[in-house]
């Protein structure tokens, strides 16, 4: 059984499919889309070893050929190294703007390749096959793509869209459980900006999520899918209420920045924490009551997800060094500091112009060093 999920944005729109077996059938659902029956599929070794030869097989016997490049797994590969060889590997199978790429991988993956596709000949069409929970609610929908700097996380990119998403569950059954547990930092986090109806869910169902529950997953992945496909058709470029889907981010972009973007804390690990610290900011500020910040906390401890500084390598940080980060976010605009806070669990709001002194003393009173 599948589910599709609609992107309207016009003539760009495109199917975000969520279910089982996919990957099986990534032929079928791919072969329509090609001008000519040759496409370029990128990946990580992880990902072909687990999953390659099914993908494989499948665009074989949809009369695809395949070339496959295979890049190395982790952060680091999300560089300008990184991009540098992936287009060079590119321009070298002699791909012309009317062929296909093909982003399968976790969000690493997704997020170069989405940016290579957005950059190779001024544009060529790409379509995401996640791999991972984080990848499947987040960033395979919506056409953010970017590489990391030394100055910043994604702050080099473009808005490229996919022509299509294929959201297989089964493959969540080979992830890690720290693979899970990020990907479920996304999911919550829908819940805290704007459903709080679904947090009650997740709090109730978080662990059959956990563990690669099918039925559990089915509706975590569509209910995130569908709340990321509203916003993106309201707000594509972030010029709005799409901002809220960055709940958690400005304290996590800076935790992730303070230790090197690798393996000591991934992403969603910092979002799990970014969220919490952003709730306690908001109830802090007088935004939300301490009630909502406790409950957010303890249903992300119940995923075994940092919440607190102290939690998070690296520490103690200096909430000097934190704060420069947070001065060079994506957000930030005119040198004034912006935060996605929240008055209660499911009602995110954009904070423009936060006051740094008071972003210091929160920081200070979490066990920052001054």
């Amino acid at each position: 059984m599948s589910r599709s999920i609609p992107v309207g944005l016009g003539a760009r729109a495109y199917e975000v499919v969520v279910g089982s077996g996919l990957i099986d059938r990534a032929g079928k659902h791919i072969a329509p889309l090609l001008k000519r029956p040759r496409i370029a599929v990128i990946t990580d070794t992880n990902v072909s070893d687990h999953h390659g030869e099914r993908l494989a097989v499948s665009l074989e016997k949809a009369g695809i050929a395949t070339d496959v490049l295979v890049v190395p797994p982790g952060e680091e590969t999300k560089s300008w190294e990184g991009l540098s060889m992936l287009s060079d590997q590119l321009l070298a199978l002699e791909l012309d703007r009317g062929d296909m790429i093909v982003a399968f991988g976790g969000g690493v993956v997704g997020d170069l390749v989405g940016f290579a596709a957005a950059i190779y000949k001024r544009g060529i069409d790409f379509i995401q096959i996640p791999t991972t929970l984080l990848a499947q609610v987040d960033s395979s929908v919506g056409g953010k793509t970017a590489i990391d700097t030394p100055r910043g996380k994604n702050l080099i990119g473009a808005f490229h869209q996919p022509r299509l998403v294929l959201a297989d569950l089964d493959v969540l059954a080979t992830l890690p459980e720290r693979e899970m547990r990020c990907g479920y930092a996304e999911v919550i986090k829908y819940g805290m900006l704007g459903d709080a109806a679904f947090f009650g869910w997740c709090e109730e169902h978080g662990c059959k999520v956990l563990h690669a529950d099918n039925a559990a997953l089915a509706h975590a992945v569509g209910r995130s899918v569908k709340m990321k496909a509203e916003i993106v058709e309201e707000d594509e470029r972030e010029a709005g209420r799409r901002a809220l889907l960055n709940l958690g981010h400005t304290f996590a972009h800076a935790l992730e920045a303070e230790n090197g973007y690798g393996e000591a804390l991934k992403h969603g690990e910092a979002v799990g924490a970014g969220c919490a610290l952003a709730f306690r900011f908001s109830a802090a500020l007088g935004h939300c009551s301490p009630a909502d910040a406790e409950r957010v906390e303890a249903a992300l401890r119940t995923a075994h997800l940092p919440t607190r500084l102290a939690d998070v390598p690296g520490h103690p940080f200096s909430a000097e060094r934190l704060i420069g980060h947070m001065a060079q976010d994506k957000k930030a605009e005119g040198g004034a500091l912006t935060f996605v806070l929240a008055r209660a669990i499911g009602e995110a709001f954009v904070a423009r112009g936060v006051p740094v002194e008071p972003l210091r003393a929160f920081l200070i009173a979490e066990g920052a060093e001054p």
